[in-house]
């Protein structure tokens, strides 16, 4: 249903159902991190070899103690009303060196129950207080043994990845009928493999990425058909793969220079992987043909973009139910001749990507620019390029730096805004956007920036060991939102 856009509402009501999340990852709440028989992940690996890679070395040993506080969280949970959370299993608690070979045959079931039963608690307690979980099975925390075997450099983890997403479709896909495979797999390839800032912490400017992306889009896809084949026609449940992805917008709209560059950084953004899933099975045309031009001046005889078999694309194409996408800001974009010399992937697309100086920034992460109408823009491009899929925002926020105040009335107003965008995107646009879950539901263990970066809900005292967990302003009133299916204030 199409409203004019002169609309005035006073409450602006969502569509019946519409879910309500938020969301966490485990290795960022947790703790726990050699517990009951967990074996290390990556980042276990990264952070305590120290060097400075994280803000003050600070490690998720502890985090928010989750692993031994879930009822705490669940607390928090049925405060806000939630409808939905989004959570991640830890691959290395279920599986210490992430193969389905650590098996107890006399009791013909898997060792460190411990990690299952957690896991299976959580679920049910969901589902008892009507909250419906979204499972993600791999949100950077790729277990450390897999890690030294090559990882997500080598083809090899393909099938190793299939095994651990059929072990926990068969585990836990009795209850979980959403599921995300791999969370922001574009930030991971760039982050980790390409600039080296995300464990292992080696770059391969150039080349990593594209690599490592390949073997994700393969990874996705054969989980996906797992599922399909095996455990849909029973669980009726569904299954896609996260997507990190900013707006880019031309820098002068009236300049097709401009234009044909920010069609490009979304190209590389956002379409790398979803064109492959979504589309055709293969990478746009655009980047194909451009990394191919830098690479032949370069030297290099084939393209640093890897080629997909004819059945890989079969395999490929239409593996995912619904789009799930994370957005944070938005940027601009200008054509720039790159030279041939630099080995850098988002040099191949021959773009400068800039923020305009006028959006507010973040006080805490000057990466972070304050455009809640980029997000509506970037549900547009979703529905007129993917062909109207079903959107889930699978995460969205804004931090505060550390010690953070709980009155945080500048970030309600960046959610206020966002959930006003979200409106007209399903009223004006007409977008098929059926949920909205806030990063995060906690203070936690941001990565690289450890505990100075605050996007929680809740605030966490992790100076304090019984790390208590305190509503933030925008806590309370994201729940007045829960209740109303909805938020007061116009168009």
């Amino acid at each position: 249903m199409a409203f004019s856009s002169t609309l005035n509402h006073e409450e602006l009501t969502f569509p019946e159902g519409f879910c309500w999340g938020a969301a966490t990852a485990a290795y960022q709440v947790e703790g726990g991190w050699d517990a009951d028989g967990k074996g290390p992940n990556v980042w276990d690996t990264f952070t305590h070899q120290g060097g400075d890679r994280v803000f003050r070395n600070q490690t998720a040993d502890v985090a928010c103690g989750s692993y031994a506080r879930w009822e705490e969280d669940l607390k928090c949970i049925k405060q806000l009303g939630l409808t939905h959370y989004r959570f991640s299993l830890s691959w290395s608690r279920l599986l210490p060196d992430g193969t389905t070979g650590f098996i107890n045959q006399k009791g013909n079931c898997f060792l460190k129950i411990e990690g299952i039963d957690y896991y299976n608690k959580m679920i049910d307690d969901l589902l008892a207080n009507g909250v419906t979980p979204m499972v993600t099975l791999y949100h950077f925390d790729l277990p450390q043994h897999l890690e030294d075997q090559g990882g997500w450099k080598t083809g090899a983890i393909v099938e190793v990845f299939d095994a651990y997403a059929q072990f926990c479709f068969g585990t836990f896909g009795d209850r979980v009928k959403l599921w995300i495979t791999i969370n922001e797999p574009n930030v991971l390839a760039f982050c980790a493999y390409e600039k080296g800032l995300f464990p292992p912490g080696i770059p391969n400017p150039g080349t990593g990425a594209y690599q490592t992306a390949h073997n994700m889009i393969k990874a996705h896809a054969k989980a996906w058909h797992s599922y399909d084949s095996l455990f849909r026609k029973k669980q009726n449940g569904q299954v896609s793969l996260a997507f990190f992805s900013p707006w880019i917008a031309p820098a002068n709209p009236a300049s097709v220079t401009d234009q044909e560059a920010a069609k490009r950084a979304m190209a590389l953004a956002l379409d790398l992987f979803a064109k492959p899933i979504f589309i055709d099975g293969d990478y746009p045309a655009v980047l194909k043909s451009q990394v191919a031009a830098m690479s032949k001046k370069q030297g290099y005889l084939s393209s640093r973009l890897p080629e997909f078999t004819e059945e890989e694309k079969r395999m490929i194409k239409g593996s995912a139910d619904f789009f799930a996408v994370q957005y944070y800001t938005t940027r601009l974009a200008k054509h720039h001749e790159n030279s041939e010399k630099e080995l850098n992937c988002l040099k191949d697309i021959d773009v400068e990507i800039f923020p305009d100086p006028s959006w507010q920034v973040s006080q805490q992460d000057s990466w972070i620019h304050v455009v809640p109408w980029g997000l509506r823009k970037l549900l547009k491009y979703i529905k007129d390029t993917y062909n109207n899929p079903v959107i889930y925002i699978t995460e969205n926020g804004f931090p505060q730096g550390d010690p953070a105040p709980l009155d945080d009335t500048q970030r309600w107003e960046y959610f206020r805004q966002t959930i006003q965008e979200l409106y007209k995107a399903i009223h004006l646009d007409e977008v098929s956007l059926q949920g909205y879950y806030v990063w995060s539901l906690l203070d936690n263990f941001e990565w690289t920036e450890g505990y100075s970066s605050r996007f929680g809900l809740y605030c966490v005292d992790f100076d304090n060991p019984d790390l208590p967990r305190t509503p933030y302003k925008s806590a309370v009133e994201y729940a007045k939102v829960i209740q109303n299916n909805g938020i007061k204030g116009s168009l």
